[in-house]
């Protein structure tokens, strides 16, 4: 084990069928390892192509629920108050977030409003909202029989949110509109850049693997 509490498995698990839910095939390979061991904030990597397989952190489901609800809350500021005005020439013109989607629904293209407000903030306001469930029912011990569904959808609608890549658009047009005109960012356009961080840190925190464990156990109990 490295000083940086990273783990390198070099033993191939022999599966049984009391510890299957203590051993992880990796994505990559397919090599099999036992991963029970791990303690407090190591990291397993195949010894076989070096693939990240698991982090075990005691205090995960807090962490996660912490980053969610500080991200629900930032999502909420970004979509009430102004998100960037313009000023040029004498004219003055002031957005919102959902008016990006708003206005290309005025301007004839229905499908790209709904892929826009679907891809910047339903489908991520959806992901923080059942962590919230989730992550809710996995600190309480509660065994719904929903929670593996639930996790599946989660782990599904993180693939389609488009958070970092809207503000990396946003940034790059401000480059460009920022010689043509005056750009005031206003409360919203920062609510929406912590928005962004803190969701990444939301979605990262949540791993896969420990995530399906307790869920497991607790359908057992």
């Amino acid at each position: 084990m490295s000083t940086t509490g990273e783990l390198i498995l070099d033993t191939e698990s022999t599966v049984g069928e009391s510890d299957q839910s203590a051993s992880l095939a990796c994505p990559s390979c397919d090599l099999v390892f036992d991963v029970s061991d791990l303690a407090d904030g190591e990291t397993a990597r195949c010894s076989r192509c070096g693939h990240f397989l698991t982090r075990y952190r005691a205090d995960e489901l807090s962490r996660v629920m912490a980053y969610t609800v500080s991200a629900l809350i930032l999502l909420a500021l970004a979509c009430s108050f102004p998100f960037m005005e313009f000023k040029a020439s004498g004219l003055e013109s002031m957005t919102t977030l959902p008016q990006t989607a708003l206005q290309l629904w005025r301007n004839g293209m229905p499908d790209l409003a709904f892929l826009v407000a679907a891809f910047i903030i339903l489908i991520p306001a959806a992901v923080l909202i059942l962590n919230v469930i989730l992550v809710g029912a996995l600190m309480t011990q509660r065994p719904y029989a929903f929670l593996p569904q639930l996790g599946r959808l989660i782990f599904t609608l993180q693939n389609w949110s488009m958070v970092e890549v809207f503000f990396i658009g946003v940034l790059v047009s401000l480059v460009k509109i920022a010689g043509m005109a005056t750009v005031v960012l206003d409360i919203s356009f920062w609510a929406y850049a912590a928005f962004s961080i803190v969701f990444a840190l939301a979605v990262s925190s949540l791993d896969r693997f420990q995530c399906w464990r307790r869920i497991e156990g607790l359908s057992r109990s």
